[in-house]
C-alpha cells in the first residue's frame, strides 16, 4: 500500500523555523521525484518545492526561495522540508506528494501555523 505520512508541523513565531518530514512506504522511494505543496485557508493548493530522485535537482516556488530547503534521505524513504524565517503567510497545511504511474499520491498533511 502506497503511503505518505507527514509530521513536524506546529505553531511557531514569525522568524522561527520548523522541519517537516514525510515518510514514504509501499513504493521504491529512491526512484521518484518528491514534492511539497501547501494549502492556506480559503486558497488553492500551491507548489512549494521539488527534489529529484537522486537529490541533485531541486526547484522552489519563488515565495520560499532562500528560506526553505528540501532534502531527502533515500535510505530512510524520507523527504524533508526545512523552513526558516517563517512568515504569517506561510501558515498552511503542508502536503507531501509524488506521482506513481501518472497518479498523484498525497499524504494527510501537517498544519503549520506562524503567529505571535
Amino acid at each position: 500500500q502506497v503511503q505518505l505520512v507527514e509530521s513536524g508541523g506546529g505553531l511557531v513565531q514569525p522568524g522561527g523555523s520548523l522541519r517537516l518530514s514525510c515518510v514514504a512506504s509501499g513504493f521504491t522511494f529512491s526512484s521518484y521525484i518528491m514534492n511539497w505543496y501547501r494549502q492556506a485557508p480559503g486558497k488553492e493548493r500551491e507548489f512549494v518545492a521539488a527534489i529529484s530522485n537522486a537529490g541533485d535537482r531541486i526547484n522552489y516556488a519563488d515565495a520560499v526561495k532562500g528560506r526553505f530547503t528540501i532534502s531527502r534521505a533515500n535510505a530512510k524513504s524520507t523527504v524533508y522540508l526545512q523552513m526558516s524565517s517563517l512568515k504569517s503567510e506561510d501558515t498552511a497545511v503542508y502536503y507531501c506528494n509524488t506521482r506513481i504511474w501518472g497518479q498523484g499520491v498525497w499524504g494527510q498533511g501537517t498544519q503549520v501555523t506562524v503567529s505571535s
